[in-house]
Formats: C-alpha cells, sequence, structure tokens
C-alpha cells in the first residue's frame, strides 16, 4: 500500500533526511558517503524487493509521479521495525523489573501491617485528622497552587511513603473487601502489575502510525527527533504530578469532613480524581512514552550502526546528546517513580480487577459465569423452538 501511494516528483528534492550532495568539479559534496551507502542497501533492497518495486514504480510512471518511498527505504524500514522491537520490549522488561523492584520494597510494610492488624475492626481510639501523618504531609489547606506544586515536587523523592501505603491500603480494602481486614494488599498490586505488562509490552497500531508519521517529519533542518524527544518527558511528568495530587486530593476530602474520627483515617477511593473519570488512561500513556522513548534510542542505534556517526542523517552533536539524556532520564523516573505511583494510585478508583481474587477462583468465577450464559442460551433457544412449534400446530389463519 506504501509502495503504491504516489506523490510528485519534485517532492523527492523537499523531504530528505540530508541535503542533496553538490556536484563539483573534483567529485561529490560532503554527503556523498550517505549517498553511497544508501545506494549498496539500496541495491540489497532492490534484489529483496524487486518484483513489488517494479510494479509500484510502473503505476506511479503511468501517473508522472514517484512512489512515495523508494525500494532502499522500504528494505530499511523493514531494518527498523525490527530494530524498534527489540528496543520496545527491552526498554518495557527494564521499566517493569527495576520498577517491581521499587514496589516489593513495600513487602515489608504489608508484612508489618498483616501481623498487627486485628480479625475485626475494634480500634475505638480517636484520630485527629490534621495530626495524622498522612494528612500532614498531603493536605495543603486553602492553596491548589501550592498542592500542585508539592505533587510536582514529590515524585522526585520519596513517591510513595509508608503512611501513603498504610491509608490507602486501608481505603482499598474498607471499600472493596471491608470484610478481610488482613487481605494482602501488596500481593494484589503485583497481581495487577503482571496483567498490565502484557499490554504495556505489546505494540498496537495507532503506535505504528505514530512511528511512520515522525519517519516521514524526518526532514533535513528540522530537527523533528531532537523536539519529540521532549514530549514523553512532558507526559511522563504530567502522570507523575496528577498520580501525586491524586493522593493530596483523598487526603483533602478526608481533612475537609472531619476533623476527628474513631478508628484509623479512611480514605474514599473514587475515579473521579482522575483524567476524565478513567485511571485506565494512566497505563495508555505509560504505554505510549515507553513506545516513544524505545523509538528514539532505537532510531539513533539503527543510524550509527547502518550509516555511522558522521552521517548527516544522524545530526549534530548538539542534538543528539540531549536526546539521549532525556531518553535515560525518562526510563529511570518511569521505572523508580512512575511505575510504582501507578501500581498503588489505579488501584484507588471506585473499581477492582479481577486480579483481588487468585487464579483458582478467577477460572471458577470465569468458569460459572460460561455455564450461566450456556444455560441462558439453551432456554432461550428451546422456548424459541416451542414457539415455532406453537404457531406450526395452529396452521395457517384463512381470512374469509
Amino acid at each position: 500500500m506504501i509502495q503504491r501511494t504516489c506523490i510528485p516528483a519534485g517532492w523527492t528534492d523537499q523531504m530528505l533526511p540530508c541535503q542533496r550532495p553538490v556536484e563539483t568539479v573534483g567529485g561529490a559534496g560532503a554527503t556523498e558517503g550517505h549517498f553511497v551507502a544508501s545506494g549498496i542497501l539500496g541495491r540489497i533492497g532492490r534484489r529483496l524487493l524487486s518484483e513489488g518495486g517494479a510494479a509500484a514504480a510502473d503505476h506511479c510512471q503511468k501517473k508522472g509521479k514517484v512512489p512515495l518511498l523508494s525500494l532502499e527505504a522500504i528494505h530499511q524500514l523493514h531494518i527498523f521495525i525490527f530494530v524498534l522491537a527489540i528496543t520496545h520490549v527491552v526498554f518495557s522488561v527494564t521499566t517493569m523489573l527495576l520498577g517491581g523492584a521499587q514496589i516489593r520494597k513495600w513487602k515489608q510494610w504489608e508484612d508489618g501491617i498483616q501481623k498487627d492488624a486485628p480479625e475485626k475492626g475494634t480500634d475505638n481510639k480517636v484520630t485527629h485528622v490534621r495530626t495524622h501523618e498522612f494528612i500532614k504531609k498531603r493536605f495543603k489547606e486553602n492553596s491548589a497552587i501550592l498542592s500542585w506544586l508539592h505533587s510536582f515536587g514529590k515524585q522526585f523523592y520519596g513517591s510513595v511513603s509508608k503512611s501513603d501505603y498504610t491509608t490507602m491500603r486501608l481505603g482499598f480494602i474498607k471499600t472493596h473487601c471491608p470484610g478481610n481486614l488482613k487481605f494482602d494488599f501488596h500481593r494484589y498490586m503485583v497481581r495487577v502489575l503482571e496483567a498490565d505488562f502484557k499490554k504495556v509490552v505489546g505494540i498496537s497500531w495507532y503506535l505504528w502510525v505514530f512511528v511512520v508519521i515522525f519517519l516521514l517529519l524526518n526532514v533535513n533542518g528540522w530537527h523533528t527527533y531532537f523536539w519529540i524527544a521532549f514530549l514523553p518527558l512532558f507526559l511522563l511528568l504530567a502522570i507523575g504530578t496528577k498520580l501525586e495530587h491524586v493522593i493530596a486530593q483523598l487526603a483533602h476530602d478526608v481533612a475537609e469532613k472531619h476533623s476527628a474520627i474513631v478508628g484509623e483515617v479512611v480514605v474514599k477511593p473514587s475515579d473521579d480524581h482522575f483524567w476524565f473519570g478513567k485511571p485506565r488512561i494512566v497505563l495508555f500513556l505509560i504505554h505510549f512514552i515507553l513506545f516513544q522513548n524505545a523509538f528514539e534510542i532505537a532510531f539513533f542505534f539503527w543510524i550509527l550502526t547502518t550509516y555511522g556517526f558522521d552521517s548527516c542523517i544522524m545530526g549534530q552533536v548538539r542534538f543528539i546528546v540531549p536526546r539521549l539524556v532525556i531518553g535515560v532520564v525518562i526510563q529511570l523516573l518511569c521505572s523508580y517513580s512512575t511505575l510504582p505511583l501507578y501500581a498503588i494510585v489505579t488501584q484507588d478508583g471506585s473499581c477492582y480487577k479481577k486480579e483481588i481474587f487468585n487464579e483458582h477462583v478467577q477460572q471458577g468465577v470465569l468458569g460459572w459465569a460460561q455455564k450461566v450464559k450456556m444455560k441462558k442460551g439453551l432456554k432461550g433457544a428451546a422456548s424459541k423452538a416451542e414457539s415455532i412449534r406453537s404457531a406450526d400446530s395452529a396452521g395457517p389463519s384463512v381470512k374469509n
């Protein structure tokens, strides 16, 4: 489809990642080496794609145009897709391993709570809300701007404290499983994270569309890949700030409604604190950020191994170094801060996930649901057949 997409021949002089070499008396210009390498790879590509490429060229030639991508471009695109897929998988696995290691440190908090937790809610002590550690750290009275600024800075250090974990855990249990105060919240989070990893490591069609668009925008002088390197960074900072602010909003809701309560401080989980009331949006954004970061790094190594560091398509050093630094920052920040925040904060929505049950219970519930559907289907089919038989036995009506 791409090869049969035709464009005017003049566009090929404008949509190049490098300036065409200027022929001189003594030889070609400074970028000749790049185009020589392209020619060699192009001949390889023509051997691999000659049949389809020839048909596309004839198709466009009849229209007085040229294909959108040449044979060598298609061949290099195949190689880049492979490099990108490998890089994305490696980066996603690295992020999950580092973030998972951070989350597993909370296991000692869970073990301590499990050890001290009563079988039933029998704690009758009075808690002054404003003096509670969770409220003191998160509640910024009469200052929305200060609250947002605090949320922005909090993601860079101690994004989740023990008081955060304890309070949000209790809020989840009181809302979704109040009869089991010893519910293993940490194990539930890990199971949810493992399930979400299957989605994050995949590459969806809209991500491929994104890749094609930015490959086409790699035009000489635009420095496209330098500017889009800031997109995942800004998105990551926005997600971290939003997740921290959700915790602040939970604290604010309690502090505004109560001055003192009997028992522990309990927050009320709600989807209303998330963008458009959908916590799952955060997962899609993290997926996009990891893919975009992999795209940046994969593109750098692809150019480096294919054309070399001094190739014109690589760009200037002052544009390359910031891109690599931003890539490393995104990887570390997402692993050690954003992913742990996502793991705990998105559980404080209005609903819980099926991972709240162990695998045996999940299989039992799903099997039971399938049996109910089958029974309903059989009953519906039987009633429909009975109605047909009744209509047939009545015979056709005759109007005199």
